[in-house]
């Protein structure tokens, strides 16, 4: 009776007569969900699942499985396990939404907004890497707005728990998913960050690019850099003797790609991106300073160093043939041009995306899909931060802002590569970035100039050094 009793004054509040008895249950109700364990909370979403607890001081880390539709537009149609993890701080915290573009990390971290606004942070590993991969794969079925539609679900799955102001966040592809999430979702988001994300318009024109490498850095480290990739391209045959041992060894194969031939070009070829994406002008002093007089070793070296002569044999490119899908169907990719190599030395070129991926899976590309993201960025961008390298060779062609955008900035880090961020901007831009920040995730500063990392830097969570990746991608 006791029961019904409630549930019948519950009702009678619905209806508009005023009962205190229902206002006491209703608090009771909310300061229940509040204080159950986040974990319940996580795992009483329908689909979500514990892979693993890692215990942070300070927060709860959590490894999860969330069921996802292999198609969105049809969700009958299959599923699949996508990984994600969350660092829980509490729920009365603004939350972080963050994508590398890849595979998820499952060591706890902190993105520089979450840092920024003590948040929690929800990360995603982004589909079709494994192991978010459907079984079979139906490759069709990777495109941006299906990833979208994956970030899309999942916040709506944790908003119930999350109920604070979100920020979507990324760096290089991941930039370019958070970007991606927000044109296709635009009101998920209280604002979006996004780092070193390149934006490649119009595949078949590249020319800034090569406009880029005429002047980044110092004409000194230039030469020496140019100097030892011709030199590498002059004494193929000796190098390809000690790739091939080198492949033996190893126990790598060039199927995908087709031949050792290729590969070492695609290597040799990386070399001077790879060099200032992920390198400072100050590093210039690794180079070899006279490559003619520099020993095959030392080439070998230097090379392998920078590009890695493992990364286009078959066992290098499985794991990003996502990447090399996406990039040959609708992200684009760059080919830049060698006027300091004669053209005897180059069989190839940059070759594009469909000889890094297996032959066995089909390809079209769509020039439709960047063009629509960068005209809506231009001129709907609302609460959108883009922040680049002065010397990251991926931003020579960027977002930018247009007068329809709304609160929504493009700032550059002087000297910095491909691991630009808010704390390397100038002093006058890192304190709007913060601000900005902060009040897109709610927690806003007194003033502009007051504004300043919420959560004390964390050695280990914080630690924002840029893993080197030894090919030509984002």
């Amino acid at each position: 009776m006791r029961k019904a009793l409630r549930w019948l004054l519950a009702l009678t509040v619905l209806i508009g007569t005023l009962s205190t008895a229902g206002v006491a249950t209703a608090a009771q109700a909310g300061q229940a969900s509040q204080t159950a364990d986040i974990k319940d909370q996580l795992l009483a979403i329908p689909g979500m699942s514990l892979i693993q607890e890692k215990p942070y001081t300070g927060y709860r880390y959590f490894v999860l499985n969330y069921t996802q539709p292999v198609d969105h537009r049809h969700p009958s149609k299959g599923t699949f396990q996508q990984r994600i993890t969350v660092l829980h701080k509490d729920v009365s915290r603004p939350t972080v939404f963050y994508t590398s573009g890849y595979n998820v990390s499952t060591t706890p971290s902190r993105s520089e907004p979450t840092r920024i606004a003590d948040a929690n942070q929800v990360s995603l590993e982004y589909r079709y890497f494994t192991p978010s991969r459907p079984a079979p794969a139906d490759w069709s079925k990777l495109d941006i707005w299906q990833a979208a539609s994956d970030q899309h679900r999942v916040f709506k799955a944790l908003k119930s728990i999350y109920t604070k102001n979100w920020i979507a966040t990324g760096g290089s592809k991941g930039g370019m998913t958070a970007t991606y999430f927000e044109r296709f979702y635009p009101h998920d988001m209280d604002g979006v960050v996004a780092y070193v994300a390149p934006n490649d318009v119009v595949n078949n024109e590249d020319s800034a690019y090569d406009r880029f490498f005429t002047k980044v850095g110092t004409k000194e480290c230039r030469d020496r850099l140019d100097a030892v990739q011709r030199e590498a391209l002059v004494r193929r045959d000796a190098l390809e003797k000690k790739y091939a041992a080198y492949a033996a060894e190893n126990g790598f194969t060039f199927t995908t790609v087709g031949s050792l031939d290729k590969a070492y070009e695609a290597v040799v070829l990386d070399y001077v991106w790879g060099f200032w994406q992920y390198s400072l002008v100050s590093d210039c002093d690794t180079i070899p300073a006279n490559a003619q007089a520099a020993t095959d070793d030392e080439i070998w070296t230097s090379v392998d160093t920078i590009s890695g002569f493992s990364f286009y044999t078959d066992q290098g490119l499985d794991p990003y043939t996502p990447y090399y899908y996406q990039a040959g169907t609708q992200l684009g990719a760059p080919t830049i041009q060698f006027p300091y190599i004669e053209k005897k030395y180059i069989h190839y070129g940059y070759q594009p995306p469909r000889n890094f991926v297996p032959r066995s899976i089909p390809m079209k590309f769509q020039p439709g899909a960047m063009r629509d993201v960068d005209s809506w960025v231009r001129h709907h961008a609302t609460r959108m931060l883009f922040v680049y390298g002065q010397n990251d060779p991926w931003g020579a062609e960027r977002f930018a802002v247009g007068k329809g955008a709304k609160d929504s900035y493009v700032f550059t880090a002087p000297g910095l590569n491909h691991g630009a961020n808010v704390a390397a901007l100038t002093a006058d831009q890192k304190a709007l970035a913060t601000a900005r920040i902060l009040a897109w995730a709610g927690v806003p500063a007194t003033t502009t100039a007051q504004a300043k990392p919420l959560a004390p830097y964390d050695a280990k969570l914080d630690r924002q050094d840029v893993q080197r990746e030894p090919t030509l991608r984002p």
